[in-house]
């Protein structure tokens, strides 16, 4: 029986960058490719067909050769005029982005973009009502809700096994060297504000589809940021001054009466199990979890123990811990998420993930600026679908 491919065409801008190429085109579009696509059927399979774009003609081609793909080209427009190409992918910097879907909306494609969607909510709220009068489909990469250490810890949520969640703590973050003796492991537009830079502006719309989609909606916000670290050296070695965060301590309340505490730092050490961590404490358990891995203490194997700094510790609190065995094989996050994006720009299967939630992550991070320059709680308030009625 003959095999029906789809082939879907993908403009991506921006895929020279770190986070475009590695995550997004190597391990995810064409680990795709490499598996046979993505197949629906015994008769039907999704096959993407990437056309790179990007400002550097060398880059682009370089980086086209080096993964065996045909089709590149410094002309976006171009790209977008072609009717072949149904997605338009953007992984620039956030201070370019949504110039690009905006063209790319016009031009009747479907979006799927990194985050944020834009320098402000006001914007990132337009580009989905854009995309919603347009008819397009549109998602937004929101990839730390496929990551193992997540996936295991909402099943345990979903089993009842925290009972009444009480609180998360979350750690993220690890040293990023400032670039004069050891070069940078982030590019230096992350610390200018003016570019959209900022650890609170890149991290809190992370956790705010982290939090919204696992513990509960976010109602509130507290945070504090600083600029740790007030000179850096950028990619030609030239020190600048930075004009963004580079670290931000922040505090949720979340639906339902769950406080969550989130510390993000370009500027700290990692001594803990991952470079992030979330701490989940419930009425009958407890549970620690990474990127890959998980742990839980439930309440009956829970220690007992004593105030005495006088004398050594007798209790080793890791070994109070029950690492969750692994139930099933996990694919790369992005890569999970881009195979639901392409079956639901062919199939229309359902995908939740869109610019609205891309408007939201965009909203926590102004509101947590608002709240620092302001030294006060910052309610959140409620960015609304579009309704047929609407």
């Amino acid at each position: 029986m003959a095999t029906t491919i789809h082939h879907v065409g993908i403009v991506v801008n921006g895929v020279t960058g770190r986070m475009g190429s590695n995550q997004h085109l190597t391990r995810s579009i064409i680990a795709i490719i490499r598996q046979g696509g993505i197949r629906l059927n015994d008769r039907e399979t999704i096959m993407p067909d990437p056309i790179l774009v990007g400002r550097n003609a060398a880059r682009v081609e370089n980086l086209a050769s080096a993964n065996g793909i045909s089709r590149w080209t410094t002309d976006l427009g171009k790209a977008l005029a072609d009717s072949y190409n149904k997605i338009y992918f953007d992984a620039q910097i956030t201070s370019q982005r949504a110039a690009g879907i905006r063209a790319a909306v016009k031009a009747g494609k479907h979006i799927y973009c990194e985050k944020p969607t834009a320098l402000t909510t006001d914007e990132a709220y337009e580009l989905y009502l854009l995309a919603e009068e347009k008819g397009v489909k549109h998602g937004v990469v929101q990839d730390k809700l496929w990551l193992p250490g997540i996936l295991k810890l909402k099943q345990l949520i979903d089993t009842g096994f925290f009972g009444r969640i009480l609180s998360v703590r979350g750690e993220f973050g690890y040293w990023v060297f400032e670039g004069n003796s050891v070069s940078a492991q982030r590019p230096s537009w992350n610390y200018r504000a003016e570019e959209g830079g900022g650890i609170i502006f890149d991290m809190l719309c992370h956790w705010r589809y982290l939090l919204d989609n696992v513990f509960g909606k976010v109602e509130a916000v507290s945070c504090l940021g600083a600029t740790h670290i007030p000179t850096r050296w950028d990619e030609n070695a030239a020190p600048y001054q930075c004009t963004a965060d580079d670290a931000a301590y922040v505090t949720f309340m979340l639906q339902g009466g769950v406080i969550a505490q989130f510390n993000s730092s370009w500027t700290t050490r990692v001594r803990r199990d991952d470079l992030l961590t979330l701490l989940v404490d419930g009425t009958n358990g407890s549970a620690m979890a990474g990127l890959r891995e998980c742990w839980i203490q439930p309440a009956h194997a829970t220690p007992r123990p004593v105030w005495n700094p006088d004398v050594d510790n007798p209790i080793n609190f890791f070994d109070q811990w029950m690492r969750v065995p692994a139930q099933q094989d996990f694919d790369n996050a992005f890569k999970s998420q881009w195979e639901l994006f392409l079956r639901h720009v062919v199939t229309d299967e359902p995908f939740p993930w869109n610019l609205l939630e891309g408007a939201r992550g965009v909203q926590l991070a102004e509101k947590g600026m608002e709240s620092w320059k302001m030294k006060k709680w910052i309610d959140i308030p409620e960015l609304k679908p579009v309704t047929k009625e609407s």
